[in-house]
């Protein structure tokens, strides 16, 4: 079992670099649109790169759905393997003295 762990940790960090930058790019660009929708009182056209940025709508219609499948994929094994290395540190701490 310690090998798969070992293993997952090292894909974990390998991929981090790749998923990262899109991530960031999609959490900064949406959360971004939504405040100043909401609270900065710009209008939809106003904040419309934003949208752009977040969805990856600029990477064209074929882009863009690689960029939101890629996105998602990323996500899910970041939060489902960093989840797992999670579970094993904290099973390390309840068993050992």
């Amino acid at each position: 079992m310690t090998n798969f762990f070992l293993m997952l940790r090292r894909w974990h960090e390998r991929l981090a670099p790749f998923v990262i930058t899109p991530l960031m790019l999609t959490v900064i660009s949406g959360t971004s649109y939504r405040l100043l929708r909401d609270w900065g009182g710009l209008s939809r056209d106003q904040a419309h790169l934003l949208l752009v940025l977040h969805e990856g709508e600029w990477l064209g219609p074929r882009g863009e759905t690689v960029y939101v499948l890629l996105n998602g994929l990323g996500l899910l094994w970041m939060l489902c393997s960093g989840g797992l290395m999670l579970l094993q540190k904290l099973r390390k701490q309840t068993t050992s003295p």
